[in-house]
C-alpha cells in the first residue's frame, strides 16, 4: 500500500512519518503515586512490544514518576498533560520525550509559548490531542455535536496556536468514540496537513468490543495508508493493547515476524477440544520471534490440505491429532500429546 507522506518527528529516538514503521503506543494505568507499581508495567508494556510509553502527569507530585519510568525501560516516555501549563514545563524539564497537550485549554497564548519553548529548547515535540468528548464550546455550537469536521478545525485551531511562534515539531490525534466520525476525521485530517498522524478509537469500551472497534477504525485508516503510530485503547490491562495493536498491524501487512495462528471455526466433524488447544497454542506463541504460521484445524480430513501453507499444524481426528507440515503429514499422536508435540515441532523450525 502507500502510505501518506508526512514529515518526520523524533520521539526519544523513534521517529514517526516519512517511511518508519508504525510505532504502538500504550498507557500507564497504574496510578501516578504508585510509583514502584508503575515501574513495573512499564518494564512489561515494553516486554509485550510496546514502543511508546504515556503516562498521566495531574500534579507536581506526579514528576517523581518521570526520572523511575525513564530508568527502568529504555522506550521513550510521553507526559499526558490536562489544563496546567506549568505541569508541561515541569515534565519536560523532568527529562520526558514527548509531550501530550490541548493547547486551547492551557490559558493564554503566553502560556502557550512558554510550553513551545521548553519543548523547542529541549527537542521535544508535542501531540495535539483532539477528543470529541472536549471540543472548545464555539466549534461544538457551530457543528451541533462532535463531528468529523468539528475535530478537523478544533486539530487546525490548536495546530495554528503552535505554529505562531514557529513550532512544527509536531503529532496530530483525533480520537472519538464512534468509529465512523474517526475515520472520517483522521481521512480529512489527512489531506490538508503532514504532520504524522496518531490513530485511536477513544472510550473504546471493555477488551472484546473496544479491540473490534479498534480494529476497525485504526485497520481502515492503516490500509489507506494513513497513520504513523497508533494506541489500542482498552478498559483492561495495557499489555493487552500492545498485543491488539501488533495484531492489527499484522494484519494489514505492516507487520512482519512472529507467529501467527490460523485455526477453523469448528463443525460437526470436530473431534477435539479445538477451541481450547487454539487458545493453548495462541499463548504459546504470542512473544515467538520466528516468523512461521501454526494451524490448528479440527478436521483431519480437510484440515492439512485446507492449512497447507502452514510451516506447522495439527488436524484432530477420534482423540488424535495429525502432525503436518505445508499439507504434508508428519505423524499421529494421541489427542493428550498433541500441545507437546506440536511445541516439538515448532523448536525444529
Amino acid at each position: 500500500m502507500q502510505r501518506r507522506h508526512t514529515r518526520v518527528v523524533d520521539v526519544g529516538g523513534v521517529k514517526l512519518g516519512g517511511d518508519h514503521p508504525i510505532a504502538i503506543q500504550s498507557m500507564l494505568s497504574t496510578p501516578a503515586t504508585d510509583i514502584a507499581g508503575s515501574v513495573e508495567q512499564a518494564k512489561a508494556l515494553q516486554t509485550a512490544g510496546c514502543e511508546i510509553l504515556r503516562a498521566a502527569i495531574p500534579n507536581m507530585e506526579a514528576m517523581a514518576l518521570i526520572p523511575a519510568i525513564k530508568k527502568a525501560v529504555d522506550i521513550p516516555l510521553v507526559a499526558d498533560i490536562h489544563f496546567d501549563y506549568r505541569l508541561a514545563i515541569a515534565a519536560v524539564e523532568a527529562g520526558v520525550d514527548k509531550v501530550r497537550i490541548n493547547p486551547g485549554n492551557i490559558g493564554s497564548n503566553e502560556r502557550v509559548k512558554a510550553v513551545v519553548d521548553a519543548c523547542r529548547a529541549r527537542r521535544v515535540p508535542i501531540r495535539i490531542g483532539v477528543n470529541g468528548g472536549s471540543l472548545e464550546k464555539e466549534i461544538l455550537q457551530k457543528y451541533g455535536h462532535p463531528t468529523a469536521q468539528a475535530l478537523v478545525e478544533s486539530a487546525q485551531y490548536h495546530i495554528s496556536l503552535l505554529e505562531r511562534f514557529d513550532f512544527e515539531d509536531i503529532v496530530i490525534s483525533l480520537k472519538s468514540s464512534n468509529v465512523q466520525t474517526m475515520y472520517e476525521a483522521y481521512r480529512l485530517m489527512s489531506s490538508c496537513c503532514d504532520y504524522p498522524l496518531h490513530l485511536g478509537v477513544t472510550e473504546a469500551g471493555t477488551e472484546r468490543m473496544g479491540t473490534i472497534k479498534n480494529a476497525v477504525g485504526i485497520g481502515s485508516l492503516l490500509l489507506c495508508g494513513i497513520g504513523d503510530t497508533l494506541r489500542v485503547s482498552l478498559t483492561a490491562d495495557p499489555v493487552k493493547e500492545v498485543y491488539a495493536a501488533r495484531d492489527i498491524l499484522k494484519t494489514v501487512g505492516l507487520r512482519q515476524g512472529g507467529a501467527e495462528v490460523i485455526s477453523c471455526p469448528t463443525c460437526g466433524r470436530t473431534q477435539i477440544d479445538l477451541i481450547g488447544l487454539a487458545e493453548q497454542v495462541t499463548e504459546l506463541v504470542r512473544d515467538m520471534d520466528k516468523p512461521i504460521t501454526v494451524a490448528v484445524m479440527g478436521c483431519a480430513v480437510n484440515g492439512p490440505g485446507e492449512a497447507r501453507e502452514a510451516d506447522i499444524g495439527v488436524a484432530g481426528g477420534d482423540g488424535c491429532g495429525l502432525l503436518f507440515s505445508h499439507g504434508k503429514i508428519l505423524r499421529k499422536v494421541p489427542e493428550d500429546q498433541i500441545l507437546p508435540a506440536l511445541i516439538e515441532e515448532i523448536e525444529r523450525l
